[in-house]
């Protein structure tokens, strides 16, 4: 079925070879736990086919060809599903390797050794580098590439991480957040001669990937920790018996004068709330309430142009009501306040991945390109952003465009909440 055998030849090194290194990375561990860990990942995934570049407003320059550019769809395509094989098989620490033979190409040796393997479906064509340089800097192929990206590494998200809520080995979770951590180097590394531009674009995907298995795995690990709580009937009833205390009406009122939430649909959620943590729900059950709960709020905006900032506003009025309810908790010394605070942690984080997909179903975009590229707002579907947020953003991203001239934006690593949870 895969199409690349890690086992073979890749520039003289062998997979006996590198098993004989005493310092096994975590990477090298999930790969030769792979069998076990199969059952975590989804390796029925159907890998989506690839839009056609738009040629009509493409100028090519002296010495590019349409055949250069059909050429360079054949092998864009063919490297991301070397890719998506490669990360099916778990065999993260190839990566690096695979974006160095297309983007650095090595001249042909006479031993013929090379990263990539070789097939009878193979397209006779090759692309020197200075080609592929030249066909980036044109803006309709870099903005194709950009939506081939997305769409690989959308389908590398689902493979890896197909339920957020899903226990999974910490073998696995910890060798995706090293892949992630090591991807943005791994491609600047690959691309370091070629212009910022073309660097800028492609490390904004690849950015926007890793933040979302570092997200998801997070999500994961929160999911996890909370199950002992939601599990534990006595830390339940002190829950019950502390939000009981809560002076909602203190908090509806500041929630409705800041946000303008509605005093109906705030009560609802207060009571079936309460009713669903007195049922001593399932964290399968809470997430089923939780999606219930937007798809209701969301429901008057479906197929409006308005949809993603409603729900980005959704996102923040949730978020404020309940740092209200644990502000609350935390003034009346709730004896039940770090359970609270890890329930509240776990819901905000799902709320917005829920809210991401929902974003993403309706402007027909992948999650991926709905969270990751805001850094780069020239980048984004023009559904996303309508003219008031832009006005909003546009003196912060003025200021951050001033700074590293010519480099490419990589975005800031978030911190991992999960080092804290035990203490919680």
């Amino acid at each position: 079925k895969f199409r690349y055998r890690p086992a073979q030849k890749i520039d003289g090194m062998t997979e006996s070879g590198s098993n004989s290194n005493l310092h096994t990375t975590p990477e090298q561990s999930v790969a030769a736990q792979s069998q076990h860990h199969q059952q975590f990942i989804d390796v029925t995934h159907v890998f989506p086919e690839f839009p056609d570049p738009d040629l009509r407003n493409i100028l090519l320059q002296e010495g590019v060809t349409l055949n250069d550019v059909k050429t360079l769809q054949i092998l864009y395509r063919r490297h991301c599903e070397v890719t998506l094989d490669v990360v099916m098989n778990l065999q993260f620490h190839y990566i690096e390797k695979l974006w160095q033979s297309f983007w650095s190409p090595k001249t042909p040796s006479s031993d013929g050794s090379t990263a990539l393997p070789s097939s009878d479906e193979e397209h006779e064509g090759t692309l020197p580098k200075d080609k592929l340089i030249t066909l980036c800097k044109n803006e309709p192929i870099l903005k194709w590439m950009r939506n081939c990206d997305h769409i690989l590494y959308q389908a590398l998200v689902e493979i890896l991480i197909p339920d957020v809520l899903r226990p999974v080995p910490s073998t696995l979770t910890q060798a995706i957040r090293n892949f992630a951590k090591s991807l943005e180097g791994w491609l600047m590394n690959a691309m370091s001669e070629f212009p910022p531009q073309i660097v800028q674009t492609k490390v904004g995907v690849v950015s926007a990937f890793a933040q979302t298995l570092r997200r998801y795995t997070s999500l994961n690990h929160l999911a996890q920790a909370a199950r002992a709580v939601l599990q534990n009937t006595s830390q339940i009833n002190q829950m019950l018996s502390d939000l009981n205390r809560v002076d909602f009406a203190n908090v509806q009122e500041q929630a409705s004068w800041v946000c303008q939430c509605e005093e109906g649909v705030v009560q609802k959620l207060e009571q079936d709330f309460k009713l669903t943590l007195q049922q001593q729900s399932s964290l399968d059950q809470w997430a089923s309430w939780l999606d219930n709960v937007v798809t209701q709020v969301l429901k008057h905006h479906e197929g409006s142009p308005s949809f993603p900032k409603a729900a980005r506003q959704f996102l923040l009025k949730w978020s404020f009501y309940s740092s209200m309810v644990i502000r609350d908790l935390t003034l009346r010394s709730a004896a039940s306040f770090g359970s609270f605070h890890l329930i509240r942690l776990l819901y905000d984080e799902y709320m917005f991945y829920l809210v991401e997909h929902r974003v993403a179903q309706a402007t027909g975009e992948t999650p991926i390109a709905v969270m990751g590229e805001f850094g780069d707002l020239t980048s984004l579907s023009p559904t996303l952003l309508d003219k008031d947020d832009i006005s909003d953003l546009g003196s912060e991203v003025d200021t951050d465009s001033r700074v590293h001239v010519g480099e490419p934006v990589v975005k800031r690593e978030r911190s991992d909440p999960g080092q804290s949870l035990q203490e919680i």
